[in-house]
């Protein structure tokens, strides 16, 4: 076979190939992509779950099906991070919820403390900050892989004989896609002397582009 054949093959492979990536990469930049998320190199798959809600109902990795979800990771006895993200996250529930899509948008939160986040604790604390708010928490057997999987972490550093301990968790928010996979995160803005948060400002701007290219793939 001559040179000039063994190169078109090449190039017909080399265009094949870059097709296939086309077709499972979760995101391609086409018109407008956002300019604070962070997309990780490939949708995560969710390790299975069997938590309860703040209604004490069982719940399965099901509870992502069908919807966008952002994700949140926290404990209702966290003196500043969660209290202000959850606010964040209040304030935009209603122009999140307003762009019209064809997956409704939720948001959860997921206690990593289930010593003191009983189902009834939980209740009280999402409606606070929305009532339409989903709150999940579980056994540290089911917490950690799926934790995990999120791309997140968190770590009971002390004594829990201390009723006050403090519980190390991530502050990034994870959208999860209606296939009930990680998309990827916004991470929390390190500026010296202020808290790391998650802005929801940012989060209000590019959850649109994320919905709408992905609809695109």
């Amino acid at each position: 076979m001559s040179q000039k054949i063994w190169i078109a093959l090449a190039g017909i492979l080399a265009l094949s190939a870059g097709a296939f990536v086309a077709v499972v990469k979760p995101f391609q930049p086409s018109v407008s992509a956002p300019e604070y998320f962070q997309y990780f190199p490939e949708p995560r798959i969710l390790a299975d779950i069997s938590l309860v809600d703040q209604s004490n109902t069982p719940v399965d990795n099901g509870v992502f099906s069908g919807h966008w979800s952002l994700l949140f990771l926290g404990y209702t006895y966290c003196p500043d991070i969660c209290p202000t993200t959850m606010a964040s996250l209040g304030r935009i529930y209603p122009e999140l919820k307003s762009n019209g899509t064809d997956a409704p948008i939720q948001v959860v939160f997921v206690s990593v403390d289930p010593n003191r986040d009983s189902p009834e604790r939980l209740a009280s604390y999402v409606e606070y900050f929305n009532t339409e708010f989903v709150a999940l928490t579980g056994e540290h057997a089911q917490l950690f892989p799926f934790v995990r999987s999120l791309g997140l972490m968190y770590a009971i550093a002390e004594s829990t004989d201390n009723p006050n301990y403090l519980v190390d968790h991530s502050a990034s928010v994870v959208v999860i896609d209606p296939q009930g996979r990680a998309l990827g995160r916004f991470k929390p803005k390190y500026t010296p002397g202020e808290l790391a948060v998650s802005d929801s400002i940012q989060i209000a701007n590019d959850l649109p582009l994320i919905i709408g290219n992905y609809k695109k793939n």
